[in-house]
């Protein structure tokens, strides 16, 4: 099972769609160190290189990284049906299960990809900034970038890592969500839609107050809030787990 949601990970890297958001991810951390509108926009004024990697989060989690990971969950099996090599791979010993659970595993893979390939590219363009210690904040921790004093380069980096790690665990419902309507619709591009769709629709019904704890785009934001994260973590886990079963018992029962 390992070597099957290995070889899953490398063709899903080998996607024009993933190889395109990867490359967005590496170069939006770039363009915003250049930026002239950051004191406007952020009222920020970069005097660290650990201010960039919240930079590229803040920009990229209102809709590029959730897109990004939509698309590329809706290619990891859309991209078999397009292709035509799905039937033939049904036909070999192994049971649709395994075949989507690898898939399933691969698609939940990305976010930690791609956030991943941005935080490189934030501390590469944060290296003419500095990466020592500094006073001010990361934008990740408490006082956010104006900070509470002294911050050193380890503490820095232990924020930075923490923040895009809960950024990525946000993201994996989205992931799920994709790939169930990419078994459901067997399309890439109206798996991705709806997986989007799904979710600017519930970053409408944060009007609805009764809902919003239950609404998955609630704790996107996670990554600069993360208070009682076991709690909010457990709910994005539940919410992943529903949809990769129902991918995966869509797919058992679904006539390709």
């Amino acid at each position: 099972m390992l070597k099957l949601i290995g070889w899953e990970i490398v063709k899903m890297l080998h996607l024009r769609s993933v190889r395109l958001g990867l490359a967005a991810a590496f170069v939006l951390p770039i363009i915003w160190t250049l930026a002239p509108g950051l004191k406007q926009v952020y009222g920020l004024v970069l005097v660290s290189g650990w201010q960039v990697p919240s930079l590229a989060l803040l920009a990229g989690m209102e809709f590029l990284y959730p897109f990004l990971v939509a698309m590329a969950a809706a290619e990891v099996l859309g991209s078999e049906i397009s292709m035509g090599t799905l039937k033939p791979l049904l036909l070999r010993p192994l049971s649709r299960t395994r075949f989507i659970t690898a898939k399933l595993v691969a698609a939940l893979a990305y976010p930690f990809v791609v956030l991943g390939v941005s935080l490189l590219a934030a501390l590469f363009a944060g290296l003419p900034h500095g990466l020592g210690g500094f006073f001010g904040g990361t934008g990740l921790g408490e006082g956010g970038f104006a900070g509470v004093g002294f911050l050193g380069a380890g503490a820095a980096f232990a924020e930075v890592i923490r923040a895009y790690v809960f950024a990525a665990l946000t993201l994996l419902p989205i992931a799920g969500l994709s790939l169930m309507f990419a078994v459901w619709f067997s399309s890439t591009t109206a798996a991705a839609l709806g997986a989007i769709a799904t979710v600017l629709l519930m970053r409408l019904l944060v009007a609805f107050p009764g809902l919003k704890p239950l609404l998955l785009t609630t704790y996107l934001d996670l990554y600069l809030h993360p208070t009682d994260w076991v709690i909010r973590l457990g709910l994005l886990f539940i919410y992943t787990l529903g949809f990769g079963m129902l991918a995966v018992m869509l797919f058992v029962r679904k006539d390709v």
